[in-house]
C-alpha cells in the first residue's frame, strides 16, 4: 500500500479525487492546512504530496521549499495558478510535477501513477525471503540459491507482487505497470501468460500456485 496526502483547501475538490483514484493499492489522506500536513508528515510516512499553493493559512510554494529542506518525498503540485512562471516556480520550489486545473483525472492518475512507479524504484531493490532472493537492480533470481532467469516482463510482474505482499494487486494495476504506454495495444491474455511462466518458474507446483495466488474476480497476491 502506497500513501498519498492531498492537501487542498476545496473539500469537494480532495473528495472528488480521492473517489476516483482510490484502489486497493493506495490510500489518500486529505488534509487542508498547512499546519495540519506538518503534523501528518511527523506521524506518517508518505509516498507522495499532492499540494494546492493558494490554502488557507500559507503558500504552498513555500511549503514545498521547506519539505525539501529535509526529503525527497515527490511532489505534485495541483493549482489554478497556470501561467509559464507560475509553472516554472512550482518546479523550481522542488515539485516533481505540476497539474493546473481544471484537469481531467484520467491524466491527473496517469502523473500520479508514474511518480509513485518512480518511488517504488528508488526505494526497493532486494526482495529476500526464503526460498526466495530477488535482485532487482542487477536482474537476479534466485529459489533456493538456484538462479532462475526471468524475462523484462515476468521482472515486471513480479516486482509489483512481491513489494505488495499479502495485498491484492489487480489486473488493471499490473496492465498499468508493466505496459505503461498503453494497454490497449497488449493483447488481452498477455498478462495470463506472464503469471502462467512466473508460477511455472517459481512455484514448486504451478498448477497448485503457493506464492503468486488467483483471487477470481479481483487479481493477484503474492503470499509467502
Amino acid at each position: 500500500m502506497q500513501s498519498v496526502m492531498i492537501l487542498e483547501d476545496d473539500q469537494n475538490l480532495a473528495a472528488g479525487i480521492k473517489l476516483a483514484l482510490s484502489g486497493d493499492d493506495i490510500d489518500f489522506t486529505l488534509i487542508e492546512t498547512i499546519k495540519d500536513a506538518k503534523n501528518a508528515l511527523v506521524n506518517t510516512k508518505f509516498d507522495l504530496l499532492i499540494i494546492d499553493i493558494n490554502l488557507s493559512d500559507g503558500n504552498g510554494l513555500q511549503f514545498c521549499r521547506d519539505i525539501r529542506k529535509s526529503s525527497k518525498v515527490a511532489i505534485l503540485m495541483l493549482t489554478a495558478n497556470d501561467t509559464e512562471m507560475d509553472i516554472v516556480a512550482g518546479l523550481e520550489s522542488g515539485a516533481d510535477d505540476y497539474v493546473t486545473k481544471p484537469f481531467h483525472l484520467m491524466i491527473l492518475r496517469a502523473r500520479i501513477r508514474a511518480l509513485l512507479r518512480r518511488t517504488l524504484d528508488d526505494s526497493f531493490k532486494i526482495y529476500e525471503e526464503s526460498p526466495f532472493l530477488f535482485k532487482f537492480e542487477t536482474m537476479e533470481f534466485y529459489k533456493n540459491q538456484q538462479m532462475i532467469e526471468l524475462s523484462r516482463t515476468e521482472q515486471k510482474i513480479l516486482y509489483l507482487l512481491v513489494f505488495n505482499s499479502g495485498r491484492i494487486i489487480t489486473r488493471e494495476r499490473l496492465l498499468e505497470w508493466v505496459w505503461p504506454d498503453g494497454t490497449q495495444y497488449v493483447e488481452d491474455n498477455a498478462l495470463s501468460v506472464g503469471i502462467k511462466r512466473l508460477r511455472h518458474k517459481l512455484e514448486d507446483n504451478p498448477s497448485e500456485p503457493v506464492f503468486i495466488k488467483t483471487i477470481y474476480g479481483k487479481g493477484y497476491v503474492w503470499k509467502i
